[in-house]
């Protein structure tokens, strides 16, 4: 009995640093859930200001809400990698524990698990990146 208590202790161990795996994501889906709703704003002021069309560059106007559009595609698909990769963190948690009240070995899975969840991670900052320079590159920003 004592070493299956020992083998949950240490199940729960192994899951601290997932856990602030997990924090680091959700703070991140935060950010970009903030970008998102700020390219939606200015989606709507451009929309408004393309219903009163007077004195308002249609070209240009046409050309912000395509970008717009880009913008929120890549903040989207950041977004839904972030989300498979704190899906995947939470199954390496389960993995964790099912393995030591089965006392069955699941190193591989977990490994497997951990894995997916980092390349989700690299694909959810990949679109992150790719949506800044959208940003930066439309619009008045530049960059000297």
């Amino acid at each position: 009995m004592e070493t299956h208590v020992t083998d949950i202790t240490q199940a729960i161990q192994l899951a601290v640093a997932p856990v602030f795996l997990l924090t680091a994501i959700a703070t991140l889906i935060t950010a970009l859930n903030t970008r998102l709703g700020r390219i939606v704003d200015r989606r709507r002021v451009i929309q408004d200001r393309l219903a009163h069309p007077a004195g308002v560059d249609i070209a240009e106007t046409d050309m912000e809400l395509g970008q717009l559009r880009q913008r929120i595609r890549l903040v989207y698909q950041a977004i839904f990698s972030a989300v498979v990769s704190a899906l995947m963190i939470c199954l390496v948690v389960v993995s964790a524990f099912l393995g030591a009240l089965l006392a069955t070995d699941l190193a591989r899975i977990v490994a497997v698990l951990f894995i997916l969840a980092m390349l989700a991670m690299i694909v959810c900052l990949g679109f992150f990146l790719r949506e800044i320079f959208v940003a930066v590159r439309g619009g008045h920003h530049f960059i000297r």
